[in-house]
């Protein structure tokens, strides 16, 4: 199995690599290293005497993005790809909403295009608010954004349940709060 992992020189992406190296999977790291660092992936490849294929770019060129998936046999996408700072989001907000969301809907519209429908996306307890208790359920109701980062995450999860709704074939976890009767996994 080949899974590309956006984001995986980050913090999560960076130990998502791990486990997958760990667990026999060929992982391909696509990175732009905007706020990460190969370093990260230098020594996921010391901890595991396993080889990396990294590829430094982001993910809204999707000419450079189908390429990899062309020359590639990929399985599967976990997308940690994102600009992640609550305080940052609300100086330069239109940044956030770029990355976090245009980014975003560029890699299911490649994907779509290899037939790679397997896509897990990580998104942020703060789409839960202070409004709702912890620990947050995936029950709970989505909350009023408190900052464009939030709001960039709420949006991502309406796109990719919208494509889900939109397509049966896509094995994507439909959030009950937006599902209503329909069964908790489609395909």
């Amino acid at each position: 199995m080949q899974v590309l992992v956006t984001g995986g020189a980050g913090y999560f992406g960076s130990h998502k690599v791990l486990s997958l190296l760990e667990n026999n999977v060929d992982v391909i790291v696509y990175d732009n290293l905007a706020n990460s660092s190969i370093e990260s992936i230098d020594r996921v490849e010391k901890l595991t005497d396993k080889s990396v294929e990294f590829v430094e770019d982001d993910i809204c060129n999707k000419e450079n993005l189908s390429r990899i998936f062309k020359q590639s046999n990929i399985d599967a996408v976990i997308h940690f790809t994102a600009l992640k700072s609550v305080g940052e989001s609300a100086k330069i907000p239109l940044s956030y909403y770029q990355n976090n969301v245009h980014c975003t809907v560029c890699l299911p519209e490649v994907m779509q295009q290899h037939k790679v429908l397997n896509f897990i996306f990580s998104s942020s307890a703060t789409v839960y608010g202070e409004e709702n208790d912890v620990p947050y359920v995936e029950t709970m109701k989505l909350a009023s954004p408190s900052s464009p980062y939030s709001a960039s995450k709420v949006m991502v999860e309406g796109v990719l349940t919208d494509l889900a709704l939109s397509d049966k074939k896509i094995p994507f976890e439909v959030s009950p709060r937006r599902a209503g009767d329909l069964p908790a996994f489609l395909g």
